[in-house]
């Protein structure tokens, strides 16, 4: 049985109502279709949260750390390619992400009282202001 969007609203106000220190979204495509809701209560009550898609921060989330997940549809095209020329599927090399990319949104740091280090900003592949 899948989880209801109201379902999912349930778990995740239990889990803030919680008061844990901080939260981290993997990667879901439930979590994914819901990021904007995840991201508004996240701020809401003020937990700072790390998720492992940019699209977290596009819409206001803290930081992404995570595969640059455009890549990985890049390659998924070059196996198809592949396979549509005629490499059995077989024997094609199994192939893990190499690039990762760090995102913070600055405006929602200062929203929620953070202070993002210098050399983390720094080392980030794109700040939001």
């Amino acid at each position: 049985m899948g989880l209801t969007a109201r379902g999912f609203e349930q778990r995740h106000r239990r889990l803030l109502r919680a008061r844990r220190d901080a939260l981290f979204v993997g990667p879901s495509g439930i979590f994914a279709s819901r990021r904007i809701y995840i991201v508004n209560q996240a701020i809401r009550h003020g937990m700072p949260a790390t998720y492992a898609n940019r699209e977290f921060p596009d819409v206001g989330g803290l930081m992404s750390y995570g595969t640059n997940v455009a890549q990985a549809w890049r390659q998924a095209g070059v196996y198809v390619g592949r396979v549509l020329k005629g490499t059995k599927p077989s024997d094609l090399p199994v192939v893990q992400s190499t690039n990762f990319e760090l995102v913070i949104n600055a405006q929602t740091a200062r929203t929620l009282g953070l202070e993002i280090p210098p050399t983390l900003l720094a080392r980030a592949d794109e700040v939001i202001e």
